[in-house]
């Protein structure tokens, strides 16, 4: 949060997914809208607020989960385009990011509210980032980790190193404009500012 409030552009990779399929927004009677999306999910999910966790959401326990709920074999095109991606509604398995989506996706909330035109959140603002703005973007790790030596990281420091190091380097070398811009269908384009797009996911 403090980086994001420099004057300093920074690219962000957030691991875990932005948004939900398609499918979920015609379940619950929701607009194809990922900011309205961001505030009916916080309001079931209320994971930004002090003590309460994902699972305390799925027991009952605090918000109102049950009423907002997915199915696993719902997948983001993005997802399917990225091959070993699992469903965010993929619980309780090895690799599953859907804990970490449930729990992640009020703070995007959160960062967007309090940092405004400061952040750029690709690509639900746009597919072009403006010029002194930073970005945040949903990110897959094994797209990239492999490509760099471990060197004694456990897996979770390898894949944040991964994706820093993926970042600062196609900044660099001007390969991160043709990720930034995937060759997407106009549908494709559209549906992806709603419920997401991986960077680095080729088409």
């Amino acid at each position: 949060m403090q980086r994001l409030a420099d004057d300093v552009p920074t690219p962000v990779g957030i691991d875990h997914g932005f948004s939900f399929p398609l499918r979920y927004f015609e379940m619950h009677g929701l607009l194809p809208d990922w900011p309205r999306f961001l505030d009916d999910f916080q309001r079931h999910w209320p994971t930004d607020e002090d003590h309460v966790y994902v699972e305390f959401v799925r027991d009952g326990i605090a918000g109102k989960g049950a009423a907002r709920m997915g199915n696993a074999r719902w997948r983001r095109l993005t997802e399917e385009r990225a091959g070993g991606a699992k469903s965010v509604f993929h619980f309780d398995v090895q690799g599953s990011v859907a804990k970490s989506t449930h729990a992640g996706i009020p703070w995007l909330r959160f960062i967007r509210e309090r940092r405004g035109a400061r952040v750029h959140f690709w690509p639900f603002d746009g597919w072009d980032t403006p010029t002194g703005r930073s970005a945040i973007a949903e990110v897959y790790p094994a797209l990239w980790s492999r490509g760099f030596a471990n060197e004694g990281r456990s897996g979770d420091q390898h894949d944040a190193f991964s994706i820093a190091a993926w970042l600062s380097l196609a900044d660099r070398d001007g390969s991160l404009e043709a990720f930034v811009n995937p060759d997407l269908s106009p549908p494709e384009r559209a549906l992806a500012q709603v419920d997401s797009w991986i960077l680095g996911v080729r088409v």
